[in-house]
């Protein structure tokens, strides 16, 4: 899925404040006699000797700096500040993150500082840059068993040709997170414990695979429970990004709203032609069911797929039929103008709230030819790790 740089803040917020806290637990005695003030946020506005810092609940403070005030800097990540470095006034920028600590001026809302420790915009940037890579290299699929005895997950991922096995490793150290109910948003997403996984969640981790691609060890996952859904669009109301899908599955119609957070692509005709000989061969348990003319479409939307020329394909497929998600997650975006009533579509939505349109988190239109081929097979093996797999968590 897309990536939202912005939800990396969140991850970089709370590193900041473990260091943050650290600092406190330190100097808050010598502080309490007086009345401390702290305040940890962003850097606003620099104005002479003052500066105006948002917290991260929006709240903004005025910060006066004195000739005694101290400033340190620390890198993401950090919490040891044994591990901080002097950094002057003159070196915070707008878009620095701060703990500010201090007391109270006379008027009751300027923080007098006593000290400044800085996390530096460049350096969260350059650490986005890195954790967007890490999930852009990382891996997406289905849970199909968790053994917390040996801290293992069994994933299922695809590719054109098969489904494939993955064994993901984490540690203590390693980062559970949690999409909420009604919501893809990273920053909705809760630390969650390893007993909410459950087989059939679709999970998304970051940190590095084995040398042959079946083990992979986990710095931070985050998964969630997603309803699949395959049909053909019944009415379409773009006054409210709201369209009804006719489910092939329950027979019924489904309500779904498209938001900002979704992901909607359109297949080339000629590669969902290949995928679906490609699907209809598997269900049947041979190619020969196939005629010449599916199979010379098949084996070249394979081909193409393997060398990265499939239109909007991900350049270096990794594996026999190359990497789906990634190709997949780089072809045209479509919207709402794009879909047409009677149009096949397959879509993963939020589990939802029993109340409101279930949200879309990403939509695939053009797959009428997979549909026929194997209205089952397709939603499983096609659109269900590509909804966490095909790029990094979102979030607005």
């Amino acid at each position: 899925m897309r990536f939202r740089v912005h939800h990396l803040r969140v991850v970089c917020s709370a590193v900041t404040l473990v260091a943050f806290s650290a600092f406190w637990q330190v100097d808050d005695a010598q502080q309490s006699s007086i009345g401390p003030a702290r305040v940890v946020g962003t850097i606003q506005v620099i104005s002479g000797k003052s500066l105006t810092v948002i917290s991260d609940t929006g709240v903004s403070s005025d910060v006066r700096i004195e000739d005694a005030t101290k400033f340190l800097q620390i890198e993401p990540g950090r919490t040891d500040l044994k591990e901080a470095t002097p950094l002057s006034f003159s070196e915070l920028q707008s878009g620095d993150r701060v703990l500010v600590r201090g007391i109270l001026a006379e008027d009751g809302e300027t923080i007098r500082a006593a000290s400044v420790i800085a996390v530096k915009k460049a350096a969260i940037a350059e650490k986005q840059d890195k954790e967007r890579a890490e999930w852009q290299r990382g891996i997406g699929g289905l849970v199909k068993s968790v053994d917390p005895s040996v801290s293992t997950i069994l994933l299922t991922t695809n590719s054109l040709n098969t489904n494939k096995e993955v064994l993901v490793h984490f540690t203590k150290a390693s980062i559970l997170r949690r999409y909420a109910a009604d919501s893809t948003r990273f920053d909705s997403a809760r630390l969650a414990p390893l007993s909410e996984i459950q087989p059939g969640d679709q999970l998304r981790a970051r940190g590095g695979r084995s040398e042959n691609g079946s083990e992979f060890n986990a710095v931070e996952i985050i998964s969630g429970t997603f309803q699949n859904i395959a049909g053909t669009i019944l009415s379409i109301d773009a006054a409210t990004n709201t369209f009804v899908v006719q489910d092939l599955a329950s027979k019924t119609a489904v309500t779904l709203r498209i938001s900002s957070e979704s992901q909607m692509r359109k297949l080339p005709a000629q590669f969902a032609e290949g995928l679906a000989a490609r699907l209809h061969g598997q269900t049947s348990g041979t190619g020969q069911s196939q005629t010449p003319a599916a199979q010379d479409v098949a084996s070249q939307a394979a081909s193409n797929a393997q060398r990265g020329n499939t239109p909007g394909a991900s350049q270096g497929g990794r594996g026999a039929g190359g990497d789906f998600q990634q190709m997949i997650a780089r072809m045209p975006a479509a919207t709402i103008a794009d879909l047409q009533k009677s149009d096949a579509v397959m879509v993963v939505t939020t589990q939802g709230n029993g109340k409101d349109p279930l949200t879309v988190i990403t939509l695939l239109g053009g797959v009428e030819p997979i549909l026929r081929a194997s209205p089952k097979g397709s939603q499983d093996m096609i659109l269900s790790p590509w909804s966490l797999g095909g790029g990094e968590p979102s979030g607005n």
